[in-house]
């Protein structure tokens, strides 16, 4: 007879370590400044994260680059907090860097392409301010 003792161990599913959330602008703009409650319209790059490539975007997920720039209300929960916590101080005409953890994105959900717990890589381009 054999018996295997598992105290202590714990099998039940857990979130991977997070990457801490950063930002960094690519370019600085000179125009009008970001703030909560602000209209913003930008045009963005979505990537995956991926520890292996020197720029740590893996998969495209979206983009609105040669679309419609995205308009929306800064601080009012209509993104993910990622971008509420990481636009704001931006000028118009500059481009920030996010790398945005689950906490921060989707958590634990699915969101079409981006699986659980995914970190997020956005380059973020600010075109006006209201």
């Amino acid at each position: 007879m054999l018996l295997v003792m598992m105290a202590g161990c714990n099998n039940s599913p857990s979130a991977p370590t997070e990457v801490a959330f950063s930002q960094a602008d690519v370019s600085v703009g000179t125009g009008a400044e970001a703030a909560t409650g602000k209209a913003l319209t930008v045009n963005y790059t979505g990537w995956l994260y991926d520890q292996r490539k020197a720029d740590l975007k893996g998969l495209q997920f979206d983009t609105s680059v040669g679309g419609s720039p995205f308009t929306f209300t800064l601080g009012t929960g209509r993104v993910i907090a990622g971008w509420d916590r990481g636009l704001p101080g931006m000028k118009v005409g500059g481009v920030r860097r996010l790398i945005v953890p689950p906490s921060l994105a989707y958590g634990s959900v699915r969101n079409g392409p981006i699986p659980p717990y995914a970190t997020l890589v956005f380059e973020v381009e600010l075109l006006n301010v209201q």
